[in-house]
């Protein structure tokens, strides 16, 4: 059997198979590194998303060895030898499952060893999400496989990859369908990250992991069957397994679109004053971090009552939770780069001042941002910028108000130190307290 399978590994659509998904899956990996670089279960929850490219590929994968038999002419030949087909084709399922495996692991190597200098979360559950997307495109090869025995014409490979896009495309968008639902039938729905700190209940990995099981066998049934009677048979374990997966998600109101991971979102903090602190799964950027912190701290210790301690935002928006703000601290994004780094000393203390003028809930009435600007931007004693520029060409808020937020910030310059000083505090007073700002410079 070993050197079957090793002959099937090397004459078989196997290596190219595992070559393919590789190169899809580090091109889909590396086209936004910044949404997984952060942890373990971002990568993974990553891959699972890019299935709805990888999986159609592994069906068209399939599909293509599929056609062997017909294309080499030697099927009436095979059919009338007196072995069974599960003889003839397990070496095949194998070699391609060894190959969908192999290609899909490799991915997770790449990305893996792009983030290994940042990146120090890795959950156990992070290995649960990546061992179903291993059942999943294993399912999706012997699937195609089965299906280009079948139908053994030039077209049904592309054909499977573009239906197979479609299906997982639409499986979500079904009207009246449940949530939970698509969850079950879908590997890669549910896996958007929103959130660094996001992650994957038990019971949502135990169901798909037990769906993807079943129509794995429920495609191997298919490919040893000899006739369509017994073809149909396959039908019976992928019905038992969407059953039994449909007990064990979560349903109504356990049922959660995008859980948190509470021990990811739990504080790594100096060990010395002014304290402060990021998420364990930001940990590895602490040193970064903290002396940004602490000049912030330093600037804003020029003001009455200033904030003494600054932490990592947890504020989530799937589901929406708000980020507590105790007096005197400050919640502060991380900004990173395709490398896990922070992208700059300008976006990660502008972001921290910002948060010191702000209670951290919405104003009915929020004051002049052009007046909050300068008056950030005179305590960082830089020019103000506009957000295209402090966030390295990201745009994230109006760029229009930055004139006017030049002229004011001038003007401060131009007055005696503590006469400034007391119009931005005035400024953050106002700002903490929601009153309108105009005028305060």
């Amino acid at each position: 059997m070993t050197r079957v399978l090793s002959i099937e590994l090397r004459r078989s659509a196997a290596l190219g198979a595992t070559a393919v998904l590789l190169l899809a899956g580090a091109a889909l990996l590396f086209a936004a590194p910044t949404r997984w670089v952060s942890s373990g279960m971002a990568l993974v929850m990553a891959q699972r998303e890019y299935l709805v490219l990888l999986w159609p590929l592994a069906l068209a994968a399939g599909a293509w060895q599929g056609r062997r038999e017909h294309r080499s002419k030697v099927g009436e030949l095979f059919s009338s030898t007196p072995r069974p087909p599960a003889q003839r084709v397990l070496p095949t399922a194998a070699a391609l499952a060894v190959a969908a495996v192999t290609g899909y692991l490799l991915m997770t190597a790449v990305g893996a060893a792009w983030m290994a200098g940042t990146a120090r979360y890795l959950p156990a559950q992070a290995f649960v999400v990546l061992t179903v997307g291993l059942v999943a495109i294993v399912g999706g090869v012997w699937l195609g496989l089965a299906v280009g025995r079948l139908l053994p014409y030039l077209v049904t490979a592309p054909l499977l990859a573009v239906a197979g896009i479609g299906l997982l495309m639409t499986i979500g968008a079904v009207r009246g369908a449940p949530e939970w639902l698509a969850y079950v039938l879908s590997p890669m729905y549910g896996m958007s990250l929103y959130t660094d700190w996001q992650t994957v209940g038990g019971r949502t990995s135990a169901a798909q992991a037990i769906w993807l099981t079943a129509l794995a066998i429920a495609a191997l049934v298919l490919l040893m069957a000899g006739s369509w009677r017994t073809r149909l048979t396959a039908l019976l374990p992928a019905a038992l397994g969407a059953a039994l997966a449909i007990a064990v998600i979560p349903h109504g109101d356990d049922f959660v679109p995008h859980p948190i991971d509470p021990v990811a979102q739990e504080f790594v903090c100096t060990n010395d004053a002014p304290a402060v602190c990021v998420t364990r799964v930001r940990a590895g950027l602490l040193d970064d971090f903290a002396p940004l912190a602490r000049q912030t701290l330093g600037a804003l210790a020029k003001l009455p009552d200033p904030p003494t301690t600054v932490r990592e935002d947890t504020t989530t928006y799937q589901p929406l939770t708000l980020a507590p703000q105790p007096p005197g601290v400050i919640l502060a994004d991380l900004y990173t780069n395709a490398r896990g780094k922070l992208i700059g000393q300008l976006p990660t203390q502008f972001g921290m001042m910002q948060s010191a003028f702000s209670t951290g809930e919405r104003c009915e009435q929020p004051g002049n941002p052009a007046v909050e600007r300068a008056a950030i931007f005179y305590l960082l004693g830089e020019k103000p910028l506009p957000d295209s520029e402090i966030y390295a060409g990201v745009v994230y808020g109006d760029d229009e108000t930055n004139p006017e937020a030049v002229k004011l910030w001038e003007g401060l310059r131009q007055r005696p130190e503590q006469d400034a000083l007391a119009r931005v505090a005035a400024v953050r007073r106002a700002s903490l307290a929601c009153e309108p700002t105009d005028g305060l410079l």
